[in-house]
């Protein structure tokens, strides 16, 4: 038995096909307002116009979380990096790499006031690797603000773990170490 369409019907799907047309063009206006490329540290991990225009850290202070993984496992003593979440106390609390402080996420004063109150009495020559991964890399809200307030109080070994895209897909499901719980 065949359906009949009514007005209603009808009516319904024009405008199902007008939303998607005005969703899809939100966003292609997105991606040509974010502008263009200007970086280099993410080329290989985002699509184009997705970068952000400057980042606090240089190359050299970026390590890739492979890199990351195979020097937390052979370095020793002195040589060991202190690891700093700058992400949400729940992501902490659900897996962060093994031996990772958490000081509040670096989004907020509270956050970044604990991270400086921890920060003083570690030596500025200490080798500190920060990271985040609640989100991708490049407008999470928390690891530019952390590292630049280490970086502001003079640490001279400051580096960030990137994660393109999250904790869970960079770190985690690469099978890379990590511990859960407070």
């Amino acid at each position: 038995m065949a359906r009949r369409w009514n007005s209603r019907r009808v009516k319904m799907a024009a405008v199902f096909c007008l939303a998607l047309f005005i969703a899809a063009g939100a966003v292609r206006l997105a991606s040509l307002m974010m502008g263009p490329i200007t970086g280099t540290t993410y080329a290989k991990s985002l699509p184009p116009r997705q970068m952000p225009a400057s980042d606090p850290w240089s190359s050299e202070q970026a390590v890739q979380p492979a890199d990351f993984a195979k020097e937390l496992t052979t370095a020793k003593g002195a040589g060991k990096p202190i690891v700093v979440c700058a992400g949400f106390r729940m992501l902490y609390i659900g897996a962060h790499i093994p031996g990772a402080s958490f000081h509040g996420p670096g989004n907020s004063p509270q956050g970044l006031d604990d991270l400086k109150k921890w920060a003083q009495d570690v030596p500025r020559s200490a080798k500190i690797v920060v990271y985040c991964g609640c989100c991708p890399l490049w407008h999470c809200p928390n690891i530019r603000p952390a590292f630049s307030t280490l970086r502001d109080m003079g640490f001279t070994h400051l580096r960030v773990l990137l994660l393109p895209t999250n904790f869970n897909d960079d770190w985690i499901a690469k099978g890379y170490a990590i511990e859960k719980g407070q």
